[in-house]
């Protein structure tokens, strides 16, 4: 079972994919996660990705597909895999459906994290106090805010125009938010 979880920064797809995966017993594949241990490593990867990460740019295509595809190579991906705001443009959704393609694989379900700017700016402005991101500086937020409307946006017109997508109402409780993406997945 191949899983998309999609939506603005802070919409609550790290928080709800956690609780997700271990439900499902999936690895959860979160870009940023390992974007950010790649920078603090220090790895090729992670110096690329650093510049545009503090910038509140996004990733470029090409990294972040070529992450998928070390990770869908991995064998505890083999049963199916929870990705965590991994496609953020058309390409790399084509890309991505490609690469399932070719390990006769397709992605079951694609959940869309709905909530209100305004949530999403307390949100990050409360994880930029407690984890002190960078990339949650109120200036990085704004510009991924856009990036997100510019590049990601579409990305949902994209899928819904294959079919199954499911939005789930992500304002609430973060265990109500839990039961809706289970119902939204027919569980």
């Amino acid at each position: 079972m191949d899983i998309l979880l999609m939506g603005p920064p802070g919409a609550g797809k790290g928080t709800q994919g956690a609780i997700l995966a271990e439900a499902l017993g999936l690895p959860k594949f979160a870009t940023g996660d390992l974007l950010r241990d790649a920078v603090q490593r220090g790895t090729p990867l992670g110096l690329k990705a650093k510049a545009a990460m503090e910038a509140g740019h996004l990733v470029s295509d090409d990294i972040i597909l070529g992450v998928v595809r070390d990770e869908l190579g991995k064998p505890e991906a083999s049963q199916g895999v929870l990705f965590d705001g991994v496609v953020r443009t058309i390409p790399q959704a084509e890309g991505m459906a490609a690469i399932l393609t070719e390990k006769g694989r397709a992605l079951t379900h694609v959940l869309f994290f709905d909530v209100t700017d305004e949530e999403i700016l307390s949100r990050l402005d409360h994880r930029r106090k407690v984890e002190s991101r960078a990339d949650d500086d109120p200036a990085a937020v704004g510009t991924r805010l856009r990036a997100y409307r510019q590049q990601t946006a579409p990305v949902l017109a994209w899928y819904e125009s294959r079919g199954g997508v499911r939005r789930v109402p992500a304002v609430g409780p973060v265990e109500e938010i839990a039961r809706r993406v289970r119902q939204a997945l027919g569980q």
